[in-house]
């Protein structure tokens, strides 16, 4: 059983940055050639959004607007971890972020399923992060 681990939350000001981490415990995941990793986030009160996504191979990635520009998705070489890498923060950034795995290709089409929290297979803990204005 895969299990995710989130780490880098905190509190901090708008305009800072943080850097997330997600460390998968399970060295199989590192075999798929093929798979996804994804940030997604949910605010109080309100429902779970996409933030990003990477592609295993070939490095494509996929943001959603309120990320593009200011946060960059990248991995490890191991494929055990990736990170979120999040800059100029600002109140409305305020969220718990989860971190999801899909260690296979999507079915649908790409740029419509990587941004459905259903097509990941294992997910973590979360991380709470908390912009001060």
């Amino acid at each position: 059983q895969v299990q995710l681990v989130e780490s880098g939350g905190g509190l901090v000001q708008a305009g800072d940055s943080l850097r997330l981490s997600c460390a998968a415990s399970e060295r199989t995941l590192g075999t798929y050639d093929h798979g996804w990793f994804a940030w997604f986030r949910q605010a109080p009160g309100k429902e779970r959004e996409f933030v990003a996504a990477l592609a295993w191979s070939g490095g494509i990635t996929y943001y959603a607007d309120s990320a593009k520009g200011r946060f960059s998705i990248s991995r490890e070489n191991t494929k055990l971890t990736h990170h979120l890498q999040m800059n100029n923060l600002k109140p409305e950034d305020t969220a718990v972020y989860f971190c999801a795995a899909r260690p296979r290709r999507m079915i649908r089409a790409q740029g419509l399923a990587v941004y459905d929290s259903h097509e990941y297979d294992y997910w973590g803990q979360g991380t709470k992060v908390t912009v001060s204005s």
